[in-house]
């Protein structure tokens, strides 16, 4: 039985790049994801840089699940709308996002997240404000203060590829 670790970590929505950096560096260190969960990060054993890791947001699609085996990607699992794929590194290149506009798309999908569920917290904050006057509405209005604040970082990624795009036409 191959040795196992977990890792409790938090990361951001925004901060997804930062989170598969990570995990592939512990690709690299001979712990390759195995499988997910919210926060929880489980690790097996393999030669150091076997596999390449990559993550996306996006939701249910078998169809895509099906495209992505038959590239040789292995589906690892989801948390939320995140699904997490890995591949042998000696089946060459892994990337999720062949072009600029596809990753401007994956930018988007996870803005729109961010704006619904922020726009949800603001008013559910403003409507236990203002009904109940106690501070019970406060935890939705930092939350959505934080949702915003992210939505702010993928706007910005976006409008980065946004002007290297038309850099390149």
């Amino acid at each position: 039985m191959a040795e196992t670790k977990t890792v409790y970590k938090i990361f951001w929505v925004w901060e997804f790049e930062k989170e598969e950096r990570w995990l592939n560096e512990m690709a690299m260190n001979g712990w390759a994801l195995k499988s997910v969960g919210f926060c929880r990060f489980t690790f097996e054993r393999t030669e150091p840089g076997a596999y390449t890791v990559r993550l996306e947001m996006r939701g249910a699609d078998e169809g895509y699940l099906d495209f992505m085996r038959e590239s040789g990607a292995e589906y690892l699992g989801r948390c939320f709308q995140w699904i997490y794929f890995r591949k042998q590194a000696s089946l060459g290149a892994f990337d999720l996002f062949s072009d600029i506009d596809s990753r401007m798309d994956h930018l988007t999908r996870i803005g729109t997240s961010l704006r619904i569920i922020g726009l949800a917290n603001l008013l559910i904050g403003l409507v236990n404000a203002l009904l109940s006057g106690s501070g019970a509405g406060a935890i939705n209005l930092l939350c959505a203060t934080l949702l915003m604040y992210g939505l702010g970082r993928i706007t910005g990624k976006r409008d980065q590829l946004e002007k290297e795009r038309e850099l390149h036409e």
